[in-house]
């Protein structure tokens, strides 16, 4: 059979996901990505891109539902580019995802037979974000981008994977735009006020923030959109207006007003209080964070004495949890807004074995090394990208007797896996862990040891 064209219609099984979410079914052994499709459908798919090795399709209609397909609950599906596997069942997600940790595990790591742990199912697959930011765009629109397109953003009057508490902020903001006539952002022209608003609400203490991005520090026509805010929804704690007067789209800027209350929320993870900042990096499932941490604490098998480098520690959520059972903890975090918040947070919880190292952990760490700093256990959290070879050849110099890593990105992991057991090292197992439902994305922590 010839290789399909742009605009044919086939029909086609779809056997697996790939690592974005997409169905992957096959014609005679070429490769079709389908958006929407559920391993075990049977589709009729017209081809929308066909390059040499692989096409992408677009479903037409379900031949035959897959036993795992089941009814996105959000009206906004398939538009919203936000969550890409509602319309899969949860049992079916996380096979998915345990999946493909092994796959890049195996393939890209090249890592032969290793304990898979089960993967850590959330407790709730719904209204789990504490943090979501929505694009305002002039309408008023205030929503999420489009599916693969970041130039087109869909109204969202209610989204599913957050709070209640956020959403009823949404929907007053939204009213309050509209009553106020306050003037939206427009990019091609450069005028108007509002750019985004991110929304928070603390799960421990029930707390919630706004956080208003605007072109100009406006606060004469912010403050009475913040008091009505407070009003209608009580749990809002602190309503704060940051500034962002370039071009640049994105939910960030160089100055904030407080416009009420206070300038963070609390949270409560594991026993300690956070304070979360507008500008703050805190772990968006607070739920699932903390059985993550209390699985890291698990691995590090601590008993009191151990000295442990806590790698990309961000506002240092892992180190203050583990401070409780070792004798001290260095953070190492590049972004100084997180090591500020560290550093406020150990004092807030009254911990004072902990050091806070601003800088990159490449930079970092063979300072550390050089300096004849030693560690019973490294704990590491690197970004998606995975450890810089300068970090990874110095933790392999370090050479710490036990190494937990947290991974956001299976490929990356894999990568540094495999270097860092050709180092020494033994891969003792991997367990995913579910952060975020409705979507491709999975954590795993792994537990090393050095090898005698």
């Amino acid at each position: 059979m010839a290789k399909p064209r742009r605009g044919d219609s086939i029909e086609i099984a779809i056997d697996d996901l790939a690592f974005g979410g997409e169905g992957v079914g096959r014609v005679d052994g070429y490769v079709v990505f389908v958006r929407g499709g559920v391993p075990g459908d049977r589709l009729r798919v017209r081809l929308a891109e066909a390059r040499s090795r692989f096409g992408r399709g677009v479903v037409e209609s379900v031949v035959t539902p897959s036993p795992d397909r089941v009814e996105a609950p959000c009206g906004y599906f398939g538009r919203c580019g936000g969550c890409r596997l509602q319309h899969v069942a949860y049992p079916a997600q996380l096979a998915f995802k345990a999946k493909q940790v092994r796959d890049c595990l195996e393939r890209i790591g090249g890592l032969g037979p290793f304990e898979l742990r089960p993967i850590l199912a959330a407790p709730e697959p719904y209204g789990y974000r504490n943090k979501m930011e929505f694009t305002i765009t002039p309408g008023p629109v205030v929503g999420l981008h489009q599916a693969d397109r970041y130039d087109v953003v869909v109204d969202v009057e209610r989204c599913l994977l957050q709070s209640e508490t956020m959403n009823a902020q949404l929907a007053e903001l939204r009213r309050q735009i509209v009553a106020r006539g306050l003037s939206v952002y427009d990019p091609v022209t450069e005028e108007g006020l509002l750019r985004f608003v991110a929304l928070r609400a603390a799960l421990g203490t029930g707390e919630a923030m706004a956080n208003i991005v605007a072109s100009t520090p406006d606060v004469a026509a912010l403050a009475p959109l913040a008091e009505r805010l407070r009003t209608r929804v009580p749990a809002t704690a602190s309503v704060v207006l940051t500034v962002n007067a370039k071009k640049a789209a994105v939910a960030a800027g160089s100055e904030e007003h407080l416009l009420l209350g206070r300038d963070h929320i609390r949270e409560m993870l594991g026993g300690l209080t956070f304070q979360v900042s507008a500008s703050s990096f805190f772990q968006t499932n607070t739920a699932q964070a903390e059985r993550l941490f209390s699985l890291v604490e698990d691995a590090c098998a601590l008993d009191g004495s151990e000295t442990i480098m806590d790698l990309f520690s961000g506002t240092g959520a892992i180190s203050l949890l583990l401070a409780r059972r070792c004798r001290h903890v260095y953070g190492v975090e590049v972004a100084p807004a997180a090591v500020a918040d560290a550093l406020r947070n150990a004092r807030a919880n009254g911990v004072e074995n902990c050091t806070f190292l601003e800088g990159e952990v490449r930079h970092v760490l063979p300072a550390l090394v050089r300096d004849g700093v030693r560690a019973d256990v490294v704990v590491a959290d690197p970004p998606r990208a995975g450890f810089h070879p300068k970090a990874l050849a110095a933790l392999a110099e370090l050479a710490p007797p036990r190494l937990v890593y947290v991974s956001c990105n299976p490929a990356t992991l894999a990568r540094d896996l495999g270097a860092l057991v050709a180092r020494g090292y033994r891969l003792e197992w991997v367990r995913p862990v579910d952060m975020f439902p409705q979507t491709p994305h999975i954590e795993a922590v792994v537990r090393l040891t050095r090898s005698r």
